[in-house]
Parts: C-alpha cells; sequence; structure tokens
C-alpha cells in the first residue's frame, strides 16, 4: 500500500459529529415540531446563503480530517517504510500548493521577491534586486510585464467554466422544483422565491463561491493568489488549512460544554434548595476567576504534561493534536456557565406550569418530568445557544493563540496566522497580505455563522 492511514483523536470526533448530525436529521425528520422549525430555517433567504457559505468550509474541514502517511521510497522486498509528516486528503488535493514554496515573502501575484537580496550576474558582478520567484509567474518567463493580462485571462475562461457547473446545478434544481409541470415552470418559482425551501438564495451564494473560487484555484496554480509568508508558503494553502482548526475549536468545545451546561442547568431551575445552591457556587466561582487567565494556567499545565511525555506521540501531528483537543476540553469547561444560567432561569418558569405540575401530582418521577417535559421545551434555546456559541469559539481561539496560549505552533490556524503577522506588520515596506488574507477568511467564516444562527433563532424562539 502507498500510505498508511493515520486517525487522530480530533478526526474521530469530527466523523464522530457527522454520525450524530445525521442521527439528528433522521430525529428531527420524524418529529413534525422540529421538522417544521427547520423548515422554517429553510424557507429564510439569508439562513440558506449562509449555510452554503458554511457547508463549503465544512467541506474543506472534512477533507482535510482524512490522514495519512505516504510511503517512503525503498528497494523491492523491503518493508515498507512511511513518512514522518502526516498529510490529509486534502494536502493531496492541493499537493501544488503545498509543495511551490519560496525563499521567503512575496507579494499577492508577484513575480518576485519582495526584498532585495545580493545577486551575482555574469558580467555585472553583485547587484542587488528582486530574485525571481521559482513558481510565481514561472509559465511567463521573461513575460511579466504581462501578468495583469494574464491573470485577467486566466481568470476569465475560470469564471466561464464556473458559470457552465453553476447553470447545470441550477438546472437540477429546477428540474426537481418542476417535477410534473410545465418546462420552464421550475426557473420561475425558483427565481420569484414561490418554493418552500430558498433555492434562490442557495443558488445566488452558490453562484458567487463559484465564481471566486474557481477562477482563484485555477490561478493559484501559476501565482501566489494571496503572497507566500516568511519561509515562502503559500497564504492561501495555509488559509485552507486553518479552516480545520477552527471548526474544531468551535465544535468540539460545543460538544465538551453541552452535557455539563444542560444537566446542571435543569437540575438547579428544577430541583432548587441546596441543589441550585451548589451548582450557583461552582459558575459564579469560575466567572469570577479571568477566563484568560485560568484557560492559561490549564494550557501551560497540559503543555508541561505533553512535554515530559514525548513518547507518547510517534509524529509531530499527533503531539500537536493532543494539544487542540486539550484546549477544547479547557474552553468548554470554562464556558458552560452561560448556558448554564439561562437553561437554570427557563426552568425555574416551566416547572411552575400547570402540566408539570399535574403530573408532579400524579405521581411522575421527576426525571420523567425533566426528559419527557422540561428537556424538550428547551431545546430551542440549546440550538441556539450552540450555533452562536459556535462564532465566540473561533474568535476566542484566534485571540488565545494571538497570545501564544493557543493551539501548537506548527498548527496552523487563524490565531497562529495572525500571531505571526503581527511582527510583519513592523517591516518597511509592510507586508500585509497575511494578515488581510486570515481575517477576511475568518471573517466570512464568523458572519455566516452568525447569519444562520439568527436565521435557526427566529424560526425556533416561540415568542417569534
Amino acid at each position: 500500500m502507498g500510505f498508511q492511514i493515520v486517525v487522530l483523536w480530533s478526526d474521530m470526533l469530527v466523523w464522530l459529529l457527522v454520525a450524530a448530525g445525521i442521527g439528528v436529521g433522521v430525529l428531527i425528520r420524524r418529529t413534525p415540531p422540529l421538522l417544521a422549525a427547520w423548515r422554517r430555517v429553510g424557507a429564510n433567504r439569508v439562513g440558506m446563503a449562509s449555510a452554503t457559505v458554511l457547508l463549503a468550509f465544512i467541506l474543506v474541514g472534512l477533507l482535510d480530517s482524512l490522514h495519512y502517511r505516504p510511503a517512503l521510497e525503498g528497494k523491492p522486498g523491503q518493508k515498507t517504510q512511511y513518512a514522518v509528516d502526516v498529510l490529509s486528503a486534502l494536502d493531496a488535493l492541493v499537493t501544488p500548493l503545498r509543495t511551490r514554496n519560496e525563499k521567503t515573502y512575496s507579494e499577492p501575484f508577484a513575480t518576485r521577491l519582495y526584498a532585495k537580496e545580493t545577486v551575482d550576474v555574469p558580467g555585472q558582478g553583485a547587484v542587488r534586486e528582486y530574485p525571481r520567484l521559482k513558481y510565481g509567474g514561472k509559465h511567463l518567463a521573461g513575460r511579466e510585464d504581462e501578468v495583469a493580462a494574464d491573470a485577467g485571462f486566466t481568470a476569465f475562461r475560470a469564471g466561464v467554466l464556473a458559470f457552465l457547473g453553476w447553470l447545470a446545478v441550477a438546472g437540477l434544481a429546477a428540474a426537481a422544483v418542476g417535477r410534473g409541470k410545465a418546462a420552464g415552470s421550475g426557473w420561475q418559482r425558483i427565481w420569484r422565491g414561490d418554493t418552500a425551501f430558498a433555492w434562490n438564495a442557495v443558488l445566488t451564494a452558490l453562484g458567487l463561491m463559484l465564481l471566486v473560487g474557481v477562477p482563484l484555484f485555477w490561478l493559484s496554480g501559476q501565482y501566489h493568489v494571496f503572497g507566500t509568508d516568511k519561509v515562502g508558503q503559500d497564504v492561501l494553502y495555509q488559509i485552507l488549512k486553518s479552516v480545520r482548526t477552527g471548526l474544531i475549536i468551535g465544535l468540539v468545545t460545543t460538544l465538551v460544554m453541552l452535557p455539563m451546561a444542560v444537566l446542571l442547568g435543569i437540575v438547579a431551575g428544577y430541583f432548587r434548595g441546596w441543589v441550585d445552591d451548589a451548582i450557583q457556587y461552582v459558575y459564579t466561582v469560575l466567572n469570577s476567576i479571568p477566563g484568560v487567565l485560568l484557560i492559561a494556567a490549564a494550557v501551560l499545565m497540559m503543555q508541561v504534561v505533553i512535554d515530559t511525555h514525548p513518547q507518547w506521540f510517534s509524529t509531530a501531528a499527533e503531539r500537536a493534536d493532543l494539544r487542540l483537543l486539550a484546549l477544547c476540553f479547557i474552553l468548554g469547561i470554562t464556558s458552560w456557565t452561560g448556558l448554564c444560567r439561562l437553561l437554570r432561569g427557563e426552568t425555574l418558569k416551566l416547572r411552575e406550569l400547570e402540566y408539570i405540575q399535574a403530573a408532579q401530582a400524579f405521581g411522575v418521577s421527576s426525571w420523567r418530568i425533566i426528559i419527557r417535559h422540561i428537556l424538550p421545551n428547551l431545546m430551542h434555546i440549546v440550538i441556539i445557544a450552540l450555533v452562536m456559541d459556535f462564532s465566540g469559539l473561533v474568535l476566542a481561539e484566534a485571540v488565545l493563540s494571538y497570545v501564544g496560549i493557543g493551539v501548537d505552533p506548527t498548527m496552523t490556524s487563524f490565531g497562529t496566522m495572525i500571531n505571526n503577522a503581527r511582527m510583519e506588520l513592523g517591516r518597511e515596506p509592510v507586508v500585509w497580505w497575511s494578515l488581510a488574507a486570515a481575517f477576511a477568511a475568518m471573517f466570512i467564516l464568523v458572519l455566516a455563522a452568525n447569519l444562520f444562527a439568527d436565521a435557526v433563532r427566529d424560526a425556533f424562539d416561540p415568542r417569534a
């Protein structure tokens, strides 16, 4: 076999979340009230446009969660040896971005390095000039002044291809919507917004992503479209690798936080008395400690454990993965208090309603009342809080990595990109593209998550 499959702990959690999502989808399909609420989400144009963008990020994250170690070349008959580097399916798809490294900084679409170097020129001796890039604009040879025309023509061809692909997808959607009706009725219903599902928003968002993404990746085979960093690595490749880190921080931390917040919040509100006092004391103490200091102390202690047990890890990827999971658990343990307090207040209100008191009068057990009556009436709050907390956790990782207590330095994330770019802002001339690219990608991800959260909130809020 030409590769060895590697399963990291974070990979298992990611695919476990995918399986859980499929299970929740089946449950929603069988539960009419939940199905009606999600149909309202599907009818929201802004929500569906943002969901389309989020699905693109999730697809990148899933491709980056299929890891393997490539086999090394060896003599026939020898035992196969595998590389130390752990790659992913995403790395295989974007191999040119990963392998075509320059010497150091270069601007977006540049053909030469960003800083002058001393170069020996035959007949002229040592000359200070901007050296030619090894890969950026290599196909132009000596026609460096034609970068704009070449990039524009290439982007136009890729845009035409993207538009044709979008027409094919839109045609399939129109055929599905207008099934059994007159030809063209599907198109009319979609663009007039007469469908129960916001197909017009989905197709519009998909068209914009294709018109931007296809030319971008086509051009990335010829240029460094977002430039290169200090060690010459393509910034677009770093952006793609940062997506998985942001998704894991947002989703796995939520998975850690959810059971504790839901259980303690409902128990405190339902049983009241000393149970309520004890739970309130716990989350009040946690809230009184500055969050950054608590997270920093926990991360540093975990880092000491990792450093003193190097035998636990066969690759650097496993070491970085453990620190990422440790950060997720630490963030989850320190961020459950807000949802817990919210669920406690709602439970205090629900337990005084007539149907709860009737169940108590009939002798129904407390835990059965909690599971059958309290929890279902709190699920809209849980869903809204989880979706809205996702964007906050992605931003938290960026802040923590910026101050040096986030993910492992060897792992690419939006926070490490911003942290590495802060020193570049002090150069003359300024190296701006790494920070701008990281900020733009994180802004799009967080904005899409927030807009989708607003759609979910509007659909599940019983007062709406």
